[in-house]
């Protein structure tokens, strides 16, 4: 299994890391969306998420982690359920499951057995990436250039959080709810409006104009490469620091009071940038609590939705053909524009 490098070792990019930080408080979010130059650390960052996510209870046996505390259980488990089998309970490590840009359908969704198929003639389904990561996350490397039918896929499933198999003799229905982790280029080409709007968080990222920054990127990576064991050692306690910021957070995540008034100015700043929907407004809801909670103050407060504004609606404003400005560029200046009237 590859080593990792460690989450609280990265340099700069602080934006980046306070939205992966807030998705790992509360799922619900919606997951991230990444994009920027390259070689500034999207893919190492997100593959860092993997040492913060706490363990997780989930049926022994099961393909799909079912959660034992959950009504909503895959076929085998309800099965086994209805019979009177004890289910029995394990803890596992949350799921951090990459979709590759080459992956066929078959791979994504699951399929058919092939090799069991054809020795014993037994009809047994394969499960694809997407059962795999349920209640876990999805990372999509170079999402903007993903197939136009897995994008309608994941779509469908990540509305649903169901995977639902009708083919080659086979019917299955699976539970598949994860949260999103997408990074790209946008040089490379852009992301359909549909997709982009299953994305709870947004954050462009730029290579450091610091030199000494750049310098402590150099040396740290260089360091790890060289001996990535005692690297990791070295950051242990910062990791294990962190992710008890972050189980705490969990906790007091629910007690976390959002006032009608702020809810309010949400609303009214997401209709003065045209967002379509409602998801926008949920969005910012569930921003503010879980970067409230991060901080560890139980009522969130107008600089919590100032500074989760522009991660949740950035990817949302509507294009104008008169403005080539970057969406980070233009909703600054809406902020700016909405709070000078307040």
């Amino acid at each position: 299994m590859p080593l990792n490098f460690p989450f609280t070792a990265i340099v700069s990019q602080a934006e980046m890391k306070l939205a992966i930080t807030l998705c790992t408080i509360d799922p619900l979010i919606g997951g991230v969306l990444i994009f920027g130059d390259r070689g500034t650390g999207k893919s190492t960052t997100i593959r860092s998420l993997a040492a913060l996510l706490p363990s997780m209870k989930s049926i022994t046996g099961c393909q799909y982690h079912c959660n034992p505390e959950s009504k909503n259980l895959c076929t085998e488990c309800e099965a086994k359920k209805v019979q009177g089998i004890k289910l029995k309970v394990e803890n596992i490590a949350v799921p951090v499951v990459d979709l590759p840009l080459g992956a066929t359908e078959d791979r994504v969704v699951g399929a058919l057995d092939i090799e069991k198929a054809l020795t014993q003639g037994i009809k047994s389904f394969e499960p694809g990436l997407l059962a795999k990561a349920n209640r876990g996350y999805l990372y999509i490397d170079e999402v903007n250039l993903l197939e136009d039918h897995l994008v309608d896929l994941l779509i469908d499933v990540a509305a649903s959080g169901e995977n639902i198999i009708e083919r080659e003799g086979l019917s299955i229905r699976h539970p598949a709810r994860f949260v999103l982790i997408g990074s790209g280029n946008p040089e490379e080409g852009e992301l359909r409006p549909q997709m982009l709007d299953r994305f709870g968080l947004s954050t462009e990222v730029r290579t450091p104009s610091d030199f000494k920054e750049r310098v402590e990127i150099i040396k740290r990576r260089d360091e790890f490469e060289k001996n990535p064991e005692l690297f990791i050692a070295k950051w242990s306690k910062a990791e294990e620091e962190f992710k008890k910021k972050i189980l705490k957070s969990q906790k007091l995540l629910d007690k976390v009071e959002v006032g009608d008034g702020l809810l309010e100015v949400a609303t009214k700043l997401c209709a003065h940038l045209g967002t379509d929907g409602s998801r926008g407004e949920l969005t910012l809801l569930r921003g503010v609590r879980a970067l409230a909670a991060f901080e560890g103050k139980k009522k969130a407060n107008l600089d919590h939705l100032k500074k989760i504004a522009p991660l949740a609606l950035g990817h949302r404003l509507r294009r104008n053909p008169l403005d080539d400005s970057s969406s980070g560029a233009r909703i600054d200046r809406a902020m700016q524009e909405f709070f000078a009237t307040k």
